[in-house]
């Protein structure tokens, strides 16, 4: 799908320039032609010697260089790009663009094509949240600019926070998705569900679990960009709803019960990926439970298991769940797949490496009422929800 597609690669000067390394090497390997522009900056991190090796084209820094071709060079690839991707993009190139500035080979480009443009952010977590930053986010975003969401975890600098640059494998994904365009679920309706929720003890304390909503919301943005109406109903997450959904945001299990039945006469498909609890404080204080030297004993009750209710009003939509499990994986997905009367099952083993809360990468299985297993390698999480969505098509 990228054979003989023109991208353009910006790379700008932070850490995570050499993660563009292995993402022009898997272009490259896809057949896409790819023309690299760095920022002066960009090169105190990166030789562009390498990125000419992996790239096979001349690599552009100075704007005002002798070209080798007599042609105005930022006119020329910017007409020439399919696609224009920066990555890694800092706040630095992010605000220039806001604002209309250009004053280097990469922001006179990006100003001057009419291609796509997708950036994927990486920088200190401090300045991702820096209301500046999150404007001119969301000022490029009102203009049809794209933004593939940035990692949490630690950073060059030390710090712990959102703000690594996606894998070359998700923003691979992700340019794939750009010309990938199925529009197989035009006419559906799809509810999603996605991420934790959270029980309340009192006004300060709940009880809830480690799910960002990540594969959910991988859900939810393949599923808008392939057709469908989508109602994301989404617990407490750091996650930026995919443009084109309908965000339904809740805490409690019971919430998430109430909100999906309220949409579910509507739906053709529902995505159970959320993690929900199974058990909620019998007792919510008004008031902050106040520390003593005593135990403090809280009484769960069982919550509505909404899969098992909506398995059974099924009727003639497609119901899919999600498990994770830490032992006996494959019985426990299969008692599940029958007891809620699904029709197939993702299942994932939280102690598997690439699996689990906060990747941006699943190892699943695919275990249907039949009983038969699909077991899929480790990949990014947009490309785990294409293929269910694809599994869903075929049902």
């Amino acid at each position: 799908m990228l054979k003989n597609k023109n991208i353009v690669l910006g790379v700008t000067g932070g850490i995570a320039a050499y993660k563009a390394c292995d993402l022009v090497s898997r272009l490259v390997k896809a057949e896409a032609n790819v023309d690299v522009i760095m920022t002066e900056n960009a090169t105190k991190f990166i030789n562009p010697l390498t990125f000419q090796s992996l790239s096979s084209n001349q690599v552009i820094v100075d704007m005002f260089k002798e070209p080798k071709y007599w042609e105005i060079q930022h006119i020329a690839l910017a007409k020439k790009a399919d696609l224009v991707v920066v990555a890694p993009a800092t706040a630095n190139i992010i605000g220039k663009i806001a604002n209309g500035i250009a004053d280097d080979m990469l922001t006179t480009t990006v100003m001057a094509t009419k291609a796509p443009v997708v950036f994927a952010p990486a920088m200190n977590c401090n300045m991702y949240e820096n209301p500046i930053l999150q404007s001119n986010i969301e000022r490029l975003k009102a203009l049809g600019y794209r933004f593939i969401e940035p990692g949490e975890g630690r950073l060059a600098c030390g710090d712990v926070g959102i703000g690594k640059m996606a894998e070359p494998d998700v923003i691979e994904s992700y340019i794939n998705s750009m010309f990938e365009r199925k529009k197989d679920f035009v006419g559906k309706t799809v509810i999603v569900t996605a991420g934790p929720t959270r029980e309340a003890i009192d006004p300060v304390r709940y009880i809830s679990n480690h799910s960002t909503g990540k594969m959910g919301y991988s859900i939810a943005y393949k599923a808008v960009d392939r057709g469908a109406k989508v109602y994301l109903i989404s617990g407490p997450t750091s996650l930026k709803a995919p443009e084109g959904v309908q965000l339904i945001p809740v805490n409690s299990a019971r919430e998430m019960h109430e909100k999906i039945m309220e949409h579910y006469d509507e739906a053709d498909i529902v995505i159970m990926s959320a993690a929900v609890a199974d058990y909620a404080p019998a007792i919510t204080h008004q008031q902050k439970v106040k520390k003593s030297d005593e135990k403090l004993i809280l009484e769960l009750v069982k919550n509505p298991d909404i899969l098992y209710e909506l398995g059974k009003i099924k009727g003639d939509k497609i119901l899919v769940g999600f498990a994770m499990e830490t032992e006996n994986l494959v019985e426990n997905a299969k008692e599940k797949v029958s007891k809620k009367n699904l029709d197939f099952i993702v299942a994932n083993d939280l102690f598997t490496e690439g699996a689990g809360f906060g990747t941006d990468t699943n190892v699943v299985k695919i275990i249907d009422k039949q009983g038969n297993v699909e077991s899929l390698p480790k990949m990014a999480k947009l490309d785990l929800a294409d293929l269910i969505l694809d599994r869903i098509i075929k049902l």
